[in-house]
Order: structure tokens, then sequence, then C-alpha cells
């Protein structure tokens, strides 16, 4: 299949740049190129090698006509409407947030994925509230973050299914995942802890850690269904792997070594644990037999409604030109941003919460 960059419908497109072209930002270059009401502009890699390769042969659709560059100027182009971000910020926070700042200042209206402290913005803490909101209102601009898992699974899949049960007591999003086909090495190895001693400090189970990235959906979910939060709490728990393993493209895992993990965050109303976030996440299929197993294709998320009725959807991505569980999901949080665009550029100044966007998102993907 051959994608054109440029032969989009007689329509006011926006013209938007991708910055990052990694598990995200390929999908992402993919979207803006199907949307019927945005134009890729441009597309910026931190990547020598991708310097000067065409955007199409990086996400893996032919020629697009737009080579990639590692000048972050062009996404402060005058003719540059909005900013798709999908730079990984877990490892360099303050660089991230240096380089969406002079967009927003610039007038460039910015959706990603690499911000949790954004995913609910009344709860953004200081001094990043202050200085996002600044730059919004110096440019007129707006940003909006989301994902996955934090992201839609947690909010609008979750607030659907409540309006089709009664006397509901818990509502869980949960993601059951297998790491091994997850191609991010670094983030497998340090900050998930897969192959590290038992007694490695996992920075993703850090209270802190599960506070900054899925206690703001907690958040974004209470506000959906008008209820007041007691308390957010925290669940960890880990298990050695019971063989040595071997994950193509990240090497050895030692037997003994960590090899799953498991998190709850939990938002308790009157006393209650009523809104559940729960991760089980494996290097290898076998390792904590007790727990819930993955499914053959590499990992699921559910949404688990405990009322009349109690309902359980799950929800699998699978994507045509990156195969696997993990590139299914990682598409479907480049599908909502991109899809958000539009409405981003046309709201007012700020932090956009996700419960302000509308629903019909897709619209302008229906290709017919």
């Amino acid at each position: 299949m051959e994608f054109h960059a440029n032969s989009k419908i007689e329509k006011m497109v926006k013209n938007v740049v991708v910055w990052g072209t990694g598990n995200v930002g390929k999908p992402a270059i993919r979207a803006v190129t199907t949307h019927q009401e945005l134009n890729l502009a441009g597309v910026i890699v931190h990547n020598d090698s991708k310097v000067g390769t065409d955007a199409g042969e990086i996400a893996g659709v032919g020629n697009l006509g737009v080579q990639a560059t590692s000048d972050i100027k062009i996404a402060e182009a005058s003719d540059v409407d909005a900013v798709v971000y999908t730079v990984n910020a877990d490892f360099r926070p303050e660089e991230s947030l240096s380089e969406i700042i002079p967009l927003l200042k610039a007038g460039k209206n910015v959706v990603s994925t690499s911000f949790h402290s954004l995913l609910h913005p009344p709860s953004t803490p200081e001094p990043m509230h202050s200085q996002v909101l600044e730059a919004c209102r110096e440019g007129n601009s707006s940003i909006f973050v989301s994902g996955i898992d934090p992201g839609w699974i947690i909010d609008i899949l979750p607030l659907l299914l409540t309006g089709m049960s009664s006397n509901i007591t818990e509502i869980r999003a949960q993601e059951i995942a297998n790491y091994a086909g997850y191609d991010q090495p670094d983030a497998v190895r340090f900050l998930c802890g897969f192959g590290q001693s038992m007694n490695y400090d996992v920075p993703i189970l850090t209270d802190w850690a599960l506070m900054q990235v899925w206690a703001p959906m907690i958040r974004v979910l209470a506000d959906g269904l008008q209820v007041e939060l007691d308390e957010i709490t925290t669940e960890v728990d880990k298990r050695p792997l019971e063989k040595s393993v071997f994950v193509d493209g990240m090497g050895d895992f030692e037997n003994g070594t960590q090899g799953a993990l498991r998190f709850e965050v939990k938002g308790i109303v009157k006393g209650e644990p009523l809104l559940v976030i729960e991760h089980i996440t494996r290097i290898d299929d076998d390792c904590a037999p007790e727990w819930t197993k993955n499914d053959p294709d590499g990992g699921y998320h559910n949404v688990i409604i405990t009322g009349e009725p109690s309902l359980t959807v799950s929800v699998h991505g699978e994507d045509s030109i990156d195969p696997g569980a993990a590139s299914g999901g990682n598409s479907t949080a480049a599908n909502r941003i991109v899809n958000a665009i539009i409405p981003v550029c046309e709201a007012d100044s700020g932090i956009i919460h996700p419960l302000d966007l509308p629903t019909n998102l897709g619209s302008s993907q229906i290709k017919i």
C-alpha cells in the first residue's frame, strides 16, 4: 500500500509535523497521512541515520515525499498548525519539556503521548502546570496528552461501559502483557527491571512513578463518574524467572532475575476500591503462572465492570504494518492523539482534559 501525503479531499487542512519516529511516531505518520483534514508537513528524528530518509519509508508505507530532518525548528514554521510529539520523555523529562514549551509559545498546538503529568490537567504539578499554561497563553495554543494505558483504555472505554451496567462496585482497567514483543530494550530492562536482580529498585514500581503515571488516569475517571476520591493507593509485586530465556533484540534474561511484575493503583471512594488500574507484565509467559495469563498473541487490555450485569471487554490490537500486540497498542495511542488534532486546534488555549474532547474523532479516517 502506498500513501500520498498531499492527496487530500479539498478541505481546510491543518499542516502537521510529527516529532519522533519510534513505536508511536511511526503509526502517527501513517495516521496523519490517512486523515482527511491533515497534511504531513514534516518529520523530526533524533537518529542521524534517519535524516534524509523519506517519512513513508520510516513508517513502512512507501514514498510520501517528506524527508525526515533533525532540524527541530521546522516545527515552529509559520505554516505549521500542530505537532505530534512522540519522543520518549521517560529518560529525558526536562529536555522534552524544554522542546514543547517553545512550540506552544509559537502558537503550535501539540498532541503527545509523552507527558504523564499532563494527563489530568487539574492535578498537573508545579512548576510544570504554570510553565505550560503560560506558554499556551502566550501562543494561544493547546496541548493534549493521551495514550492507551495510560490513556483511552482507562477513560473512554470504562465510562462507556458503566452506562450499560447498574449497582456498580468496581471499575477495573487491566493490562496483561508480555514485553518480549515491546521494542524498547532500555525501558524493558531498566524502567521495568526485567533481567535485573530481584533486589533492583524498579523505577516503574516506585510509589512516585505509579502516582505520576497512572494516578492521573484514576482522577480522569473519577471526574467522568463524578465521584469524590478519598485517596489513591498502590500495591506492587514481582516474581523471578525460573529458567533463563533469550529474547530477540534484547538478549538473555537469566534464571532468578526478575521475570514478571504486577501492580495495582486504586481509587478509594467511600472507603472502597471503586476504581482500579492493574498491570501484569512478563518477559516470559511461563513466569508467575498464578497470575492472570497472557493470551497467545502477546497481551491484551481488559475493562471489567463489576455490577448488574458484570461486564468484561477485551481489547487486542493488530497493526497490519507492525505486527504484534505491543504495536497494535502503540497504533491506538498514536491514532488517539492524531485524530484529536482538529478539536485541539479549535479549543481554547491551555491543557485539554480528555473528557472535553468530542467522541466522533475517527470521522475523518473513514475510507469508502
